[in-house]
């Protein structure tokens, strides 16, 4: 190339340059202020506590395998309410009550507790099973509100790290346990085999009944974790059958029905040897799920569940308010729940959780006794402290929020229909 040409071309490509370094580049403006961005409106409604209005939810199940423990549970709950509310509410107003399913599904506990937490809850009653408000439990007390079973029996609970704001009315396993085992080997048996969910409840009652008939000098031959989601149980009654048992324990909820339906088809069943349950079996509908149509399939079975007749006044007005109700099961024990918090709230003059979670253990022990919300509050109000002694029996908390005591009943189905044989039994923790 000639130098020439080289130059024009130089030239050529220089001329944009050169335009663009003569254009001065144009100055921002000192003086105006910098856009922000408006913050997102949400739905969510604003959480406010410690207003002056005590507000109570519950997780509790409409349906699922405990569907059956739902109708006493919820009615328990709202017959506490409009008690507390006709005797002039707490700090003078009216408690308020909103509640939802925990249908045996975690995902569904959960979605429930975390539409009542946005709306404001103090408390939470419940989850009734143990495995639902494991699901639940660090969502409530972690948002520092006070949750409240009635129901709850899984030993694991006793040491849950919850800041001490989660409670129970529901004895511990570890006290079911013992008198299971007490009426077991009472009948007689010596080698049993024991059959459970595989879940927290199943898990935690089937250790404290195996202990408790191995201390009575019975054997347990078998045990048997099942899934109970399972869609069939054949090998684990197999394995049952092939121990050649005195007795069998199920430790169940609905799915037990299916299973008793395998125990009767392989000839271990209620008609051929002994066989027990434990409070998720006690429901008169269990022989419809079993066989329809035959109400003395399980005829000779027997079980133990926390008592549901303790005060006999207790349950008059239950039927009165709800005189659909065909079963009491852990109705005391919510009822509990309710009367202990809007009496903590009451003792520390202050609906926010934060506050009258202090006066939860308080007031079930070491005062005045007392059996009525109107009573206990009248107490309160002259500056004495205060023992509530609640229709479940068994209300005075030890440090770790829960009974010390449970009181226990014996069941059976008999000619067909379900009985109660014994009741007010009583179990202590050991020191």
């Amino acid at each position: 190339m000639s130098r020439t040409r080289w130059l024009r071309l130089m030239a050529l490509v220089s001329v944009p340059v050169l335009f663009l370094t003569a254009c001065p580049a144009e100055e921002e403006p000192e003086d105006e202020p910098t856009p922000t961005e408006e913050p997102e409106e949400t739905d969510e409604p604003e959480v406010t506590r410690g207003d002056g209005v005590l507000r109570l939810g519950y997780v509790l199940p409409e349906t699922g395998d405990l569907a059956f423990l739902g109708p006493p549970q919820i009615q328990g709950v709202e017959l506490a309410v409009q008690q507390i509310n006709e005797a002039g509410g707490v700090l003078g107003a009216d408690v308020e009550l909103d509640g939802g399913d925990e249908a045996g599904d975690t995902a569904v506990a959960a979605e429930t507790a975390d539409r009542l937490l946005q709306e404001g809850v103090d408390a939470i009653i419940g989850a009734a099973a143990t495995g639902m408000t494991l699901a639940i439990i660090e969502q409530v007390t972690g948002a520092g509100v006070v949750q409240c079973s009635g129901s709850n029996t899984g030993p694991v609970l006793t040491d849950y790290e919850d800041d001490g704001f989660y409670f129970r009315t529901a004895p511990t396993d570890a006290l079911q346990g013992p008198i299971l085992a007490e009426r077991i080997a009472g009948d007689g048996h010596t080698q049993i085999a024991l059959a459970a969910r595989a879940d927290e409840y199943g898990e935690g009652l089937l250790d404290a009944t195996r202990d408790a008939l191995e201390e009575a000098g019975a054997e347990v031959v078998a045990e048997v974790l099942y899934d109970p989601n399972a869609t069939t149980f054949d090998a684990e009654v197999q394995q049952l059958g092939d121990a050649n048992p005195e007795a069998i324990a199920l430790i169940s909820f609905e799915e037990g029905a299916q299973l008793l339906q395998a125990m009767i088809e392989a000839g271990i069943g209620p008609q051929d040897l002994a066989v027990y349950g434990a409070d998720g079996l006690a429901s008169s509908d269990l022989p419809e799920s079993v066989e329809p149509g035959n109400p003395n399939v399980l005829d000779g079975m027997t079980g133990t569940r926390p008592d549901a007749s303790v005060d006999p006044e207790f349950q008059s007005s239950l039927e009165e308010f709800a005189p659909e109700l065909d079963t009491f099961t852990f109705a005391p024990q919510v009822y509990d729940c309710v009367m202990i918090t809007a009496l903590a709230a009451v003792a520390a003059e202050s609906d926010d959780p934060g506050v009258f979670v202090d006066e939860m253990l308080n007031v079930t022990r070491d005062g005045t006794e007392c059996t009525t919300f109107a009573e206990c509050v009248e107490l309160l109000e002259q500056g004495e402290d205060i023992d509530y002694q609640g229709p479940s029996g068994a209300t005075t908390f030890t440090d770790a929020g829960e009974p010390d005591v449970g009181t226990y009943e014996i069941w059976a189905f008999e000619e067909g229909e379900f009985a109660v044989l014994e009741s007010g039994i009583e179990s202590t923790l050991e020191e």
